[in-house]
């Protein structure tokens, strides 16, 4: 593929890694295609924390795809990692499961009623669903299918051969401090905690470590497949291994250059993999580069297997509005199939491509994804009319299309806000749905539901995920004749300037102007005063008005916004519940 000109967009952090990366690339393997890489544990469900370490090199690697350049965005799925824990909150699994504690991720069933045929195909499945709505290209490898079938074999027997050299690095950082072992600021995250209670920084096995000296290598158990084993003996020129099970006692020997049924551990799992690939570009987590952690150690040890650390950004972390730093052993973590439920691709993307890897941020799923929303429509405009800032187009670029294309998109994208509240008062009926969305703009009416979708199925999916029962909105049946009868002489006059102009400004953006209208007439102001023209009092007229259109609309002081709720319930049956 031919090699075009950089990218215009070189003021945000994509183009500047991207720059970086395919001059290290030209350097450690000229002319060849450029390597990225992320890796994924499916030890539970993958919630939108783990997304970004998929979408800061898939950004990464769309660009230089752009450029014109080929690469290969590699996602090894660390499914032969073991089976650490039961996680809380999964459907169909308890703690009966615990018996399968030590058994690799694909030797784990599934959880009950899944269509998968284990563990680890159950949680991978959601999340390739997921990339696919993304727009993320990338090229899959299961740890299972390497390891099973002898593709790490010489980099195995590799290892065994230089644990001396391997030993000497983890050396290093197996001093504790006094007191005992330093408590991590962040929990580390399911690779690293890597089969039994090892002696590393992090609490991390780095391999066995008996009588019969070190080795960054651990079999499964040819009886209970577990991974609670411990090499008795190896023997270089033979490759004879023995071990013991300290779970079922099962021992056996085997010659290592004809097994397959074992790993390498973490700390000498990474770094392998970094040399075999020729990985250019890999990001890591706070967890994987804290001093005497997986990144740091694996960038001496990557040496031995004659291969160079990758350069990438330690990421930071990617929380929920309300909820603390995600981790997958939590049950109910939203993962990214929750978050498509709710929002657009093009959003999500948006939010891990504007934000540097170092910099955290949170992800809405309470009423703040309405403020995201009209934040991105704001942008969308700027970006069609030209005025944006660079930084914002290439953020919005990168949200909207990849090297491959555009994403798909709402035809007629209404404000999210908007969508929610006629969802929410329709309650599923889409006739009533359309109906109210045409009304909107009555000289260029929507002609299906189709037209804003998928972002109004996407609301529908927030009212009715995220938002309490006891939120929702219930339009009264029935006039409310006690407090329409209490009403002094004021109210009574405001419900009939509001009733008086309903036919004439029936559509979103006249309905706005009317009910906020009502109260500077009555106080002798022009319908549109500004608010420098008005004093402070009508303000607090406002509120008092529309909260007296809530309590006889749906019985409440607050609801969605009114020109919408108006427009909802219609003329007919707002002239009936206003006592018309």
């Amino acid at each position: 593929m031919p090699i075009v000109a950089q990218s215009t967009e070189t003021t945000d952090w994509v183009s500047r890694f991207a720059d970086e990366v395919i001059e290290e690339s030209e350097r450690r393997a000229p002319g060849k295609p450029v390597v990225v890489a992320s890796g994924l544990s499916p030890s539970g469900p993958i919630h939108l924390g783990n997304l970004r370490e998929v979408m800061t090199p898939h950004l990464v690697a769309d660009e230089i795809r752009r450029r014109g350049r080929e690469v290969r965005h590699l996602i090894s799925w660390d499914d032969y990692d073991r089976y650490r824990k039961v996680p809380a909150g999964i459907a169909g699994v308890d703690e009966s499961w615990a018996q399968h504690i030590g058994k690799p991720l694909t030797s784990v069933p599934a959880p009950q009623g899944s269509a998968f045929p284990n563990w680890a195909e159950h949680f991978k499945a959601a999340m390739v669903e997921s990339l696919a709505e993304l727009g993320v290209e990338f090229d899959g490898i299961s740890q299972t299918a390497q390891y099973t079938s002898g593709v790490y074999r010489e980099q195995i027997l590799h290892a065994m051969k230089h644990r001396g050299d391997i030993d000497a690095v983890l050396a290093q950082y197996r001093t504790k401090p006094k007191g005992g072992a330093k408590k991590l600021q962040k929990p580390v995250d399911e690779a690293e905690l890597e089969a039994a209670e090892g002696s590393g920084a992090a609490g991390e096995d780095d391999g066995s470590h008996g009588s019969a000296g070190y080795f960054p290598y651990k079999p499964y158990c040819g009886n209970c497949e577990k991974d609670l084993t411990t090499v008795t003996s190896y023997i270089d020129d033979t490759t004879e291994l023995s071990y013991t099970c300290n779970e079922c006692g099962f021992s056996e020997t085997v010659r290592l250059n004809e097994f397959n049924r074992g790993k390498l551990v973490w700390k000498v799992d990474w770094p392998m993999r970094w040399a075999y690939e020729g990985v250019v570009f890999e990001p890591s987590g706070v967890d994987h580069s804290s001093p005497g952690s997986s990144f740091q150690v694996g960038g001496q040890i990557v040496g031995i297997f004659g291969g160079k650390q990758p350069i990438g950004p330690m990421y930071a972390f990617v929380g929920i509005s309300g909820m603390a730093k995600m981790s997958s052993s939590r049950g109910g973590v939203p993962t990214p199939a929750d978050a498509l439920k709710i929002m657009e691709p093009q959003i999500l993307r948006w939010l891990y491509a504007r934000r540097r890897p170092n910099q955290s941020f949170k992800i809405a799923f309470d009423q703040e994804i309405q403020r995201l929303y009209d934040e991105w429509d704001k942008l969308d405009a700027k970006v069609e009319d030209g005025s944006a800032l660079p930084a914002d187009i290439a953020a919005h670029s990168r949200a909207v299309r990849t090297a491959a294309g555009e994403l798909p998109r709402t035809a007629r994208p209404m404000p999210y806000r908007t969508l929610a509240s006629v969802a929410d008062i329709t309650a599923g009926h889409q006739d009533q749905a359309l109906r109210i969305l045409s009304e909107l703009d009555p000289e260029n009416p929507l002609a299906t539901l189709d037209e804003a979708r998928p972002r109004y199925d996407k609301a529908e999916a927030w009212i009715n995920t995220q938002v309490p029962v006891d939120q929702r909105t219930i339009v009264r049946e029935e006039a409310d004749g006690e407090l329409l009868k209490s009403l002094d002489e004021a109210s009574q006059q405001s419900l009939r300037l509001l009733l008086d102009g309903l036919a004439e400004h029936w559509s979103l953006d006249g309905l706005t102007h009317l009910v906020y209208g009502v109260p500077k007439v009555q106080a002798g102001f022009a319908a549109d005063a500004t608010p420098k023209e008005l004093p402070a009092e009508i303000k607090t007229a406002q509120r008092t008005f529309f909260a007296l259109l809530y309590h006889l609309l749906v019985s409440r002081d607050t609801g969605p916004r009114l020109p919408t709720l108006l427009l909802a319930v219609g003329q007919e049956r707002v002239r009936r519940l206003l006592g018309e």
